[in-house]
């Protein structure tokens, strides 16, 4: 059975919640099959998929197209798409339009946007079309230009009392859930006692109702920085680079393809073709 809001929602404060994200029908159908809660369609892919410098570039096109092949791999995990850098700042109006289009074209359950108060009109919007949306504050990438980078967020007593009113703007909005990221763990704790909505941790500690990470980073896929708050549960890059170095090898000395990948053809056949001459 699919997942739904109110199946995540019955969790908080019992059993956490799992998240991670996917970008591909394969990957997303053994999360689903690993009994992975949420499975997000990140505007990440821009980095770890597109090979971006950061998400501003990614589209709300690109969010489809990646979404539909996550959506057609799982059956059980509720799906949660990103709205993109610019399909949700500029209007009230955008945002549900654009929410709308990834739904009805990507058969998600959910979408996410990034700020807090400043964008609640926007959930508020989305949540009346029909639309079940995840916050998301703290460190949002979308908006690295303007943090002057990937930095911890709330430290100071005015950026605290910010985070606070955040999340509780995005829950008087309608929001089932909101993405902490890169948030102090006390801090995390305490949005996550005031708040009758999921808290979904990344960089935010123990303490959250949820926690999500970027599947590249846990299963060390990538060869780059990796972010203090991910755990690496493989060292899928090491295995990989080994296996094309073998692979390169062994078509170097032709011990691959061997007879076990090859077709065979009758002898009959093979002496009836050396009788006649073919053409170059």
């Amino acid at each position: 059975m699919r997942r739904t809001i109110f199946d995540l929602l019955d969790r908080k404060g019992k059993v956490p919640v799992s998240m991670l994200t996917a970008y591909d029908y394969n990957t997303a159908r053994t999360m689903d099959e690993a009994g992975i809660d949420m499975i997000l369609v990140g505007d990440s892919l821009g980095n770890v998929m597109l090979g971006y410098e950061n998400t501003l570039a990614v589209t709300v096109d690109d969010m489809i197209h990646h979404g539909q092949a996550v959506c057609r791999g799982v059956k059980e995990a509720m799906v949660v798409i990103d709205m993109p850098f610019l399909s949700y700042q500029a209007s009230v109006e955008d945002a549900v339009r654009n929410a709308g289009r990834i739904v009805k074209e990507t058969n998600c359950q959910a979408v996410k946007l990034e700020g807090g108060r400043e964008y609640a009109d926007r959930i508020k919007a989305i949540v009346q079309a029909g639309i079940p949306v995840v916050a998301h504050i703290g460190l949002t990438p979308q908006s690295v230009n303007a943090f002057g980078g990937y930095k911890v967020q709330g430290r100071s007593l005015e950026k605290a009392r910010k985070l606070l009113d955040d999340a509780e703007a995005v829950e008087e909005a309608g929001a089932f859930a909101v993405t902490l990221e890169c948030v102090p763990e006390a801090l995390a704790r305490m949005i996550t006692e005031r708040t009758g909505i999921l808290t979904i941790g990344i960089g935010a500690g123990n303490c959250c109702d949820g926690q999500v990470l970027v599947y590249q980073d846990m299963l060390g896929y990538t060869n780059g920085f990796v972010p203090k708050f991910v755990k690496k549960y493989a060292d899928l890059h090491s295995v990989m680079l080994e296996a094309f170095k073998q692979y390169k090898s062994d078509c170097e000395q032709r011990t691959f393809p061997g007879e076990v990948h090859a077709f065979a053809i009758s002898d009959d056949v093979l002496a009836e073709l050396n009788k006649e001459v073919l053409p170059f």
